[in-house]
């Protein structure tokens, strides 16, 4: 291991240069990118367990209304 944590900082400053010296629109539109493709957390955490749930629902819902 480095000693001192060298790499660690070198890193750190790469990075914290690479975030300044990006314009802040860029910045700005890769987040509102992020967030559009990235997927809900319900599945995430679960995958298509809440979605067969609640289509079943929905089922059921409409199958008591008539």
């Amino acid at each position: 291991m480095a000693k001192g944590g060298e790499d660690l900082v070198k890193y750190i400053t790469e990075q914290v240069v690479h975030y300044i010296e990006t314009p802040r629109q860029v910045r700005k539109e890769a987040r509102v990118r992020h967030k559009e493709t990235r997927e809900s957390w319900s599945v995430h955490w679960f995958g298509m367990i809440p979605l067969s749930v609640s289509m079943i629902i929905k089922a059921l819902r409409r199958r008591s209304k008539d």
